[in-house]
C-alpha cells in the first residue's frame, strides 16, 4: 500500500487532508497497521478537546502492542469517528478511508504545508 497524494504526512505515521470547510481529516497511515496486527481498540479526544501538533492525542491497542497516536498539527477537535470505536479494525484495515480518526480545526494553519508529500513519506518509511 503506498500512501494518498492528497494528504500530507507526519513523521509519527499520521496523515491530514483538509476538508471542503477547512477543517482536517486526520488518521493514522498504513505503516503502524503493518506491525499492529488486529486492532482491539482506540482511544481518542473527545470533541472540543484542544490539540497540539506533536503530541499525544490518543492510543491504538491492539492483541500485541499499543501505539501512541501525535496529533500532525494544532487546533480543536470538531469530529471523532465512530468506527474507531465500534470498528476499530478499520483503523489499520481501511486506515485512508473508513478508518479516520478525527478531524481537526487547525489554529496553525500553515502546519498542513509543513507535513510531508506522499513522496516524502514514502521515502521517509523505505517505500521507495
Amino acid at each position: 500500500m503506498h500512501p494518498p497524494p492528497d494528504r500530507g504526512y507526519s513523521r509519527s505515521h499520521a496523515w491530514a487532508m483538509r476538508g471542503e470547510q477547512g477543517d482536517v481529516r486526520s488518521g493514522l497511515t498504513h505503516v503502524p497497521g503493518a506491525f499492529l496486527g488486529d486492532v482491539v481498540s482506540v482511544e481518542l479526544p473527545p470533541l472540543r478537546a484542544e490539540v497540539s501538533a506533536g503530541e499525544p492525542i490518543g492510543l491504538v491497542e491492539s492483541s500485541t502492542t499499543v501505539f501512541e497516536l501525535l496529533s500532525p498539527l494544532s487546533g480543536i477537535v470538531v469530529d471523532v469517528n465512530p468506527a474507531a470505536g465500534s470498528a476499530p479494525r478499520k483503523v489499520t484495515e481501511d486506515p485512508y478511508g473508513e478508518g479516520w480518526l478525527l478531524s481537526i480545526r487547525p489554529s496553525a494553519p500553515g502546519e498542513l504545508e509543513e507535513l510531508l508529500t506522499a513522496g516524502e513519506y514514502a521515502r521517509f518509511v523505505g517505500e521507495e
